[in-house]
């Protein structure tokens, strides 16, 4: 069994995005101890607050995953120049009720992969305030913002690119001991 779980929310829902093929890239690189599980966020109602003594089960069962995770990695696009949608609303339901967050104290990366030429730079600094709401210890370096064609996965679906593979095995490895500072060094 893996010492540590982290949870990994993919901010997008499309079926060949380079996001969610980022998001299975970083599994390649994990080392034994590290398990990820991906979860499922769109199947998730839209956020009101009237439903907050009501939730329905995909939110209970969100909520159980992120509890039941020592960290969180949010691997998402860049819509209009935030954060997705739907990934907004799963942070808004895991949130809430007020004071029964499952977000507190979850140590965070957060990167993400686009055709644009800065890479969800501003999709990741709205996700970063919202985090810093949440109480989320977010790792702040290094940074990972991404410009991605079809070359950049190979047809396994790693990291094609030696640099590229590098530099994120690097990104994962001060994530990894970030999760780890964050449990006391467990």
């Amino acid at each position: 069994m893996s010492q540590y779980q982290i949870a990994v929310l993919v901010g997008s829902l499309r079926r060949d995005s380079y996001n969610l093929k980022l998001a299975g890239a970083l599994t390649k690189l994990a080392p034994q101890e590290v398990a990820f599980k991906q979860l499922k966020i769109d199947d998730l109602p839209l956020y009101n607050q009237d439903d907050d003594a009501n939730q329905a089960e995909s939110v209970k069962r969100l909520k159980s995953e992120i509890k039941a995770s020592h960290g969180v990695i949010f691997v998402t696009p860049e819509y209009n120049r935030s954060v997705p949608g739907v990934l907004k609303n799963a942070i808004d339901h895991a949130s809430r009720p007020y004071g029964q967050s499952a977000w507190d104290g979850k140590p965070a990366g957060v990167l993400g992969a686009s055709i644009g030429q800065i890479g969800t730079a501003v999709s990741q600094q709205h996700l970063r305030n919202s985090l810093a709401y949440l109480n989320m210890p977010t790792l702040g370096q290094p940074e990972v913002f991404l410009k991605v064609d079809d070359s950049f996965f190979d047809p396994s679906g790693a990291i094609a690119n030696a640099e590229s593979r590098k530099f994120l095995q690097g990104w994962l490895d001060q994530y990894i001991a970030w999760v780890r500072d964050h449990l006391g060094g467990q």
